[in-house]
C-alpha cells in the first residue's frame, strides 16, 4: 500500500463533496464542500495541494446497470480538467454507485434530520467512494480505479 493522503471528489451539479484519508492510507474522511462553478477547480487543487495529495480520486456516477450517461459524461470531463490542473498528480475514475445512498443511510443513522444532512452528504460520499478506494488498494496491491490524462486548454 502506497502512503500518503489522498482526496476523493463526489462532482454534483451544485456541489462537490471532498474527502481525505490519513497518511497511512487506512481511513477516509469527509473534508469539505465546494461550489461547483468558476473557481471550483482552483478550489479543488488549492485542497490538492495544502493536503499533499499524492492522488485524487472522482467519483464515476454509472447507472444501476453499469452504463455511462450524461451524469458520467459530465464526471469525466471534470476528471480531464482537474488532471491538467493537478498534474503530476494522478487523478482516477472510480465507480461510485450507491455512494450516496449509503452516506444517507450512514448520516441518518447518525441522527442528523434531512435539512442537516443535505450539507454534508456530498462530503461522505466522497468519503465512502475514497474508503472503498482504499480498501480496493490494500486488497489487490494497486490502485483503484481508471487513470485520466489531462487534457489540453482546461477551464478555469
Amino acid at each position: 500500500m502506497r502512503r500518503g493522503v489522498r482526496l476523493a471528489i463526489d462532482v454534483g451539479s451544485a456541489r462537490i463533496g471532498v474527502a481525505r484519508c490519513d497518511p497511512g492510507g487506512s481511513l477516509a474522511s469527509p473534508l469539505t464542500t465546494v461550489t461547483r462553478g468558476k473557481g471550483d477547480l482552483a478550489r479543488l487543487a488549492e485542497l490538492a495541494g495544502s493536503n499533499g495529495a499524492i492522488e485524487v480520486i472522482v467519483g464515476l456516477p454509472r447507472t444501476l446497470s453499469g452504463t455511462e450517461g450524461k451524469a458520467a459524461a459530465d464526471a469525466r470531463g471534470f476528471a480531464r480538467e482537474l488532471a491538467s490542473r493537478l498534474a503530476p498528480v494522478p487523478v482516477r475514475l472510480l465507480d461510485e454507485r450507491f455512494t450516496t445512498v449509503t452516506a444517507h443511510d450512514a448520516l441518518r443513522t447518525g441522527g442528523r434530520d434531512s435539512r442537516a444532512r443535505r450539507g454534508v452528504v456530498d462530503q461522505a460520499a466522497a468519503a465512502v467512494l475514497l474508503q472503498a478506494a482504499l480498501d480496493a488498494e490494500r486488497s489487490t496491491g494497486r490502485p483503484a480505479g481508471e487513470p485520466i490524462r489531462p487534457t489540453a486548454g482546461a477551464r478555469e
